[in-house]
């Protein structure tokens, strides 16, 4: 073989050998994990609405706690740096919590643990030393909350609508939520809050928000929260901050039922994948989706890449918003 071919045969045998080690790295980019606190592991029931959304540099954001996080000691939770609370609703806040993990049933979970005056998501906090960070004019309640309880106020942080703050390498920007947002009177407490319970009249925190997430990895996920449909879906959330990733509550009555929440995906927002949220019910059964449930309703009326956040089954987003591993 003259010295030519040689160096031909030796130069194709080197870029063949390069292509694994290629492959591999394309296949090895980063990802955000999402993991459901739900009240039966492997089910998405009535009370899920609690997701821990994990960054590739390994900071960790617990959105809406709600009733099945265990409390602050719950095994699930670990490291948490920052709290999102979207509104003050008791099944968001955290009014109540599963007495233990698995607790109840899915339809009927134990929730028989109280958490008033505080909340889980104040709780959680103290325990686990994290930032809250909220809009409207919620974060002076939870400032209150944290040095009333010897935490640091500071740790209650505001991002209204068209702002954003960076925690631990993510942005994270607050849009409206239609829907509403009063604050229950237990946990202001005393005579005053008692009154107000008499009166039937709720503490006055602001707006509802949804959130807008960038992580380190690109992607751009929009958490909902609990609203109705709105223009703002189109003209804030997809025409500005262009979400790949959506998180949609579909349980109707108290917010978007599973048919307007696929409109809102399909029309307004264009995300490349939902995760569904909020379904008040029984959305599924061993892991499968229940026949006839309002789950089934929207994952059959949505157009894009759809979700069942399943409890404890950590699902894996590339920063294109397509589903990596988990789902």
């Amino acid at each position: 073989m003259n010295r030519s071919v040689l160096l031909a045969a030796l130069s194709v045998a080197g870029s063949l050998a390069c292509l694994p080690v290629f492959a591999q790295s394309q296949n090895a980019s980063p990802t955000v994990k999402v993991t459901p606190l739900g009240g039966i592991d492997g089910e998405f029931c009535a009370q899920d609405r609690a997701l821990i959304f994990e960054d590739p540099n390994g900071t960790r954001i617990l959105y809406d706690p709600g009733r099945t996080v265990a409390g602050a000691n719950d095994p699930r939770l670990g490291k948490i740096d920052v709290i999102l609370v979207s509104h003050m609703h008791g099944d968001h806040l955290g009014n109540a919590h599963q007495k233990a993990l698995n607790a109840g049933s899915c339809g009927s979970p134990d929730m028989s643990v109280s958490a008033m005056p505080n909340s889980s998501a104040v709780n959680i906090a103290l325990a686990k030393k994290s930032k809250i960070v909220t809009g409207s004019e919620m974060p002076p309640f939870f400032a209150s909350k944290l040095k009333a309880n010897g935490g640091d106020p500071a740790n209650s942080v505001l991002v209204r609508f068209g702002g954003n703050v960076t925690m631990g390498g993510v942005r994270i920007a607050t849009v409206p939520a239609l829907h509403s947002n009063g604050l229950d009177p237990d946990y202001i407490g005393g005579d005053f809050g008692k009154a107000m319970k008499e009166a039937g009249i709720a503490g006055d925190v602001g707006l509802a928000t949804g959130y807008v997430l960038g992580f380190s990895n690109g992607l751009v996920a929009y958490l909902s929260g609990d609203t109705g449909i709105m223009a703002d879906h189109e003209l804030v959330v997809r025409n500005h901050y262009k979400p790949k990733l959506a998180v949609m509550n579909i349980g109707d009555g108290f917010t978007t039922g599973p048919n307007e929440a696929a409109y809102v995906i399909n029309d307004l927002v264009k995300p490349v994948s939902v995760i569904a949220s909020h379904a008040n019910e029984v959305g599924t059964v061993n892991g499968k989706v229940r026949p006839g449930s309002k789950t089934e309703t929207f994952l059959k009326a949505v157009k894009v890449a759809a979700h069942v956040p399943l409890s404890g089954k950590t699902m894996e987003f590339d920063a294109d918003g397509k589903c990596a591993a988990g789902c």
